[in-house]
């Protein structure tokens, strides 16, 4: 091997070395993360909820979460009004009173 090989070989080893265990905490963390989530749509009963909608409103139940564990508090107005519209909306897919479709148009975040 040449000199330049052995040190990529040493460069791409002392970079896994430092990777590695981020990669671990980081795929730890997305699943600790991910258990408490499903944990919190089973315990609002939107466990059985498609995917894409819980997508839709992973935001939502995830800030929901945090101010009950006391992480912050939200006396805005608009937070109140986005609640009660995933509420609605959630509802009403459940209900059959509207679409998967119509129920993830209503709840999309419009961009500015």
């Amino acid at each position: 091997m040449n000199s330049v090989t052995t040190s990529t070989n040493q460069a791409l080893l002392n970079k896994n070395i430092f990777v590695a265990p981020l990669l671990k905490r980081i795929k730890k963390e997305s699943a600790q993360e991910y258990t408490e989530m499903q944990q919190a749509f089973d315990l609002l009963s939107w466990g059985s909820l498609p995917d894409e909608l819980k997508i839709e409103i992973y935001n939502d139940v995830r800030f929901m979460v945090q101010e009950l564990k006391g992480m912050f508090s939200s006396c805005d107005p608009y937070v109140q009004r986005r609640r009660e519209s995933v509420l609605f909306w959630v509802q009403s897919f459940q209900d059959g009173i509207c679409s998967l479709e119509t129920a993830i148009k209503a709840l999309k975040v419009k961009s500015l």
